[in-house]
């Protein structure tokens, strides 16, 4: 089981204030020499928690990553995820190929089809439609990467004779991560992923919940045809120091209200808990370390150590 890290890119979560690229990229490198396995950003422009007046501001996911594809030599580099309402379907194929190029294929492309309707709102991109618009545009991005081609023409995309050229050092491009519980997004999902995830407010961040997902995703895969097993898994963990700030008390509205308990305490417990995950299928995990420092990050070697321990 991969462990991997949330880098900070939202004001005021995960630490106070703004943090600058000098602070992630030294978090990055702190993050891989104490073996952290992947790095991981959020795709959001602004996030507005309940009750708050103003939203919070956050650093554009794909400048992040493309940097931190130059910048990293070892760990996986991940998105969880891309709202696919935000980018061209097949421009989003083409700069994942080229990113994937940069890293020497440790790209995982996780996808999603966007939920806070306060940002659509404010950068001017459409609300309305988006399952269809995610589905269409999942069909041309998995066309492009599996095959290098696609002629498609949707009602909300289009891709006429498209040639993704030249192609990245992964002949069918980087693996597609679906975050997502939706009836019908599960069985896109089944059809195009390479990889599913559950985040922390799907799972209450216990993972007593598990069972009764992963009885919903084997659903899905067996519904279009797929063998389960053929599908990896991912969960997002939240740990927390008992003194931070427990703004996932106040998600935003537009999200399912779940009550999220943070992993907390010493390595050895923290560890024996995410070791809890693997026996349900999960294959990765995303930590959200609250706060992300390079002190913090380098406290959880520990657990690191830990895991590998009792591996």
């Amino acid at each position: 089981m991969k462990i991997g890290l949330m880098l900070p890119q939202t004001e005021g979560f995960r630490g106070p204030g703004v943090r600058r690229w000098a602070d992630l990229t030294k978090m990055a490198g702190v993050a891989e020499d104490v073996g952290f396995d992947s790095l991981w950003v959020v795709d959001h422009f602004l996030y507005q928690m309940h009750d708050e007046k103003t939203p919070r501001g956050v650093w554009e996911c794909w400048s992040l990553l493309s940097a931190l594809a130059a910048t990293t030599t070892r760990a996986e580099l991940g998105t969880l995820v891309l709202g696919m309402g935000f980018r061209n379907p097949a421009l989003l194929a083409k700069m994942a190929d080229t990113v994937d190029e940069i890293s020497g294929g440790r790209l995982i492309l996780g996808i999603g089809a966007g939920y806070h309707r306060r940002e659509y709102d404010a950068f001017g991109y459409p609300y309305t439609n988006r399952f269809e618009r995610f589905a269409e545009g999942i069909e041309i991005l998995h066309g492009l990467l599996r095959k290098g081609h696609i002629d498609f023409h949707g009602e909300f995309h289009s891709a006429r004779d498209c040639e993704l050229l030249p192609r990245g050092p992964r002949p069918q491009g980087p693996p597609i991560l679906v975050g997502t519980m939706g009836y019908k997004t599960l069985r896109l999902m089944a059809r195009f992923g390479d990889e599913w995830n559950a985040y922390y407010d799907d799972t209450g961040n216990s993972v007593d919940a598990l069972p009764a997902l992963r009885a919903k995703v084997d659903e899905a895969c067996n519904d279009v045809g797929r063998d389960p097993a053929t599908l990896r898994r991912s969960a997002t963990v939240l740990v927390a120091d008992p003194k931070a700030d427990p703004w996932w008390e106040r998600l935003p509205t537009d999200r399912e209200k779940i009550t999220i308990t943070p992993l907390a305490g010493e390595a050895d417990g923290i560890a024996e808990a995410l070791s809890a995950y693997e026996p349900e299928g999960i294959n990765h995990i995303q930590i959200c370390l609250e706060p992300t420092t390079c002190e913090t990050i380098e406290g959880f070697a520990k657990v690191l150590e830990s895991l590998k321990a009792n591996d």
